[in-house]
């Protein structure tokens, strides 16, 4: 299509000096107030920061509930998954259809229903309520179940469409071959699907993972200041006490700690597939 790679260079060149003004230079401001004192460069900022219970609390609390829900979200996402590429071709394309349906529909409006759902006059209380396993209703909203839910429900679909995709690829024989050898199905799924769909495992943890760690608007519905996050915490430091240093020091933990756990789950899907 080019006569040499210096046209096709010359070609994107403007595109990546747009992307770099508009995106990375404004990023790299932001992470750099972490980093500035008056008259040096300093990690005083993040000590600080690590010095206060509060921050130390939510901080374990979305490292806990990212990694929850993307584990959970990989449980739930393979026996989806297989379920859907085990389905004739005209039904695999409606629940893959329905899949990607919630993706389509405001994060706004689906945590909203979940208030509807969870409140104290909510279906899931009316029900426990109705079959006796409860005189009263629960509190759900406002508590770490109800963060977790909206964002399992939020997020899963990207982990089974990945999934899917994997699965889709996994050759057809190799489960049948490895039942008629007396293989059960905990045998075929750690030693055949695992280790043969490691790279959707990858990219659907990896969307799951960092979703969860940097959505508002769920925590701040279905959390309230009760359920404080990161993301909760760097809107407040924002908007509330205008402290550009602590969002910074929030934005920085936030953008390693979705790298780290990009590199985890390869090394550990590296590992699994070498023994």
């Amino acid at each position: 299509m080019f006569n040499n790679r210096a046209e096709a260079l010359a070609l994107a060149l403007p595109a990546a000096v747009f992307a770099g003004v508009v995106f990375l230079v404004p990023v790299i401001l932001l992470l750099s107030e972490g980093f500035r004192s008056a008259d040096s460069w300093t990690l005083s900022a993040y000590s600080n920061f690590f010095s206060e219970p509060l921050n130390r609390t939510v901080f374990l609390r979305t490292l806990r509930l990212g990694a929850t829900v993307t584990v959970v979200a990989a449980v739930i996402g393979y026996a989806a998954a297989y379920a859907i590429v085990s389905l004739p071709p005209g039904a695999k394309g409606r629940m893959i259809g329905l899949v990607v349906l919630p993706l389509m529909i405001s994060p706004v409006a689906r945590t909203y229903a979940w208030i509807v759902i969870l409140g104290r006059t909510g279906i899931v209380n009316q029900a426990l309520m109705a079959v006796g396993l409860s005189d009263e209703p629960f509190r759900i909203l406002f508590t770490e179940t109800a963060v977790f839910i909206g964002l399992l429900q939020l997020f899963l679909p990207l982990m089974i469409i990945s999934l899917v995709s994997a699965l889709e690829n996994l050759p057809r024989d190799a489960v049948p071959a490895a039942r008629v050898l007396g293989a059960n199905w905990f045998q075929v799924f750690w030693k055949i699907i695992l280790p043969l769909t490691r790279e959707g495992l990858v990219v659907g943890g990896t969307l799951v993972f960092t979703g969860s760690m940097t959505a508002y608007i769920t925590p701040a519905i279905l959390g309230g200041s009760k359920v404080l996050m990161l993301e909760t915490l760097l809107y407040q430091q924002v908007t509330v006490a205008n402290n550009f240093v602590a969002a910074s020091v929030i934005a920085f933990i936030l953008i390693v700690m979705s790298f780290a756990a990009n590199i985890l789950l390869k090394r550990i899907a590296t590992a699994r597939n070498k023994t």
